[in-house]
């Protein structure tokens, strides 16, 4: 008997975690587009060109201070996984990590202070799961498997 009800307990207490854990999952809906709307959207919503149009007339755009379209779900995912992996973590990050230190192009425009940078970089870090810096050709499947990118 106290054997099944250790058993139970054990269940119900995994059970109980893995509906904490759920429930705090960083996701895009949730937490990645309201960051997005008020930080990015003025340089990257429907307005502008998409990836393929940006590259080919990039001058034109950036002199324009505009970059590519971003500001929906399946935009913003292909620059972390196929066709533009980590494209989105190479201009987000703030360099910690790398031996330069230099912080990503975009890192300035991710809060006021660096305070909310660091907390919105988190929450990118958190929905993006494998955070690297890799391109497509270099990732390994495990650094495939990781990637999270909730809706």
């Amino acid at each position: 008997m106290k054997t099944t009800v250790t058993t139970l307990a054990t269940a119900l207490c995994i059970a109980g975690l893995s509906s904490l854990a759920q429930a705090q999952e960083t996701t895009w809906s949730k937490d990645i587009k309201p960051v997005f709307d008020k930080q990015c959207l003025a340089c990257h919503d429907a307005a502008t060109p998409e990836y393929a149009k940006f590259k080919k007339e990039k001058d034109i755009w950036m002199k324009k201070g505009l970059g590519m379209r971003m500001e929906t779900y399946s935009h913003l995912v292909s620059f972390v996984g196929w066709p533009n992996a980590g494209a989105l973590m190479r201009r987000l990050d703030d360099g910690s990590s790398k031996a330069d230190k230099k912080p990503g192009n975009m890192y300035e425009y991710l809060g006021a202070d660096e305070k909310e940078r660091q907390a919105n970089l988190q929450l990118f870090k958190n929905w993006v799961g494998a955070w690297n810096l890799k391109r497509w050709a270099d990732l390994t499947k495990e650094d495939l498997n990781g990637i999270k990118v909730a809706y």
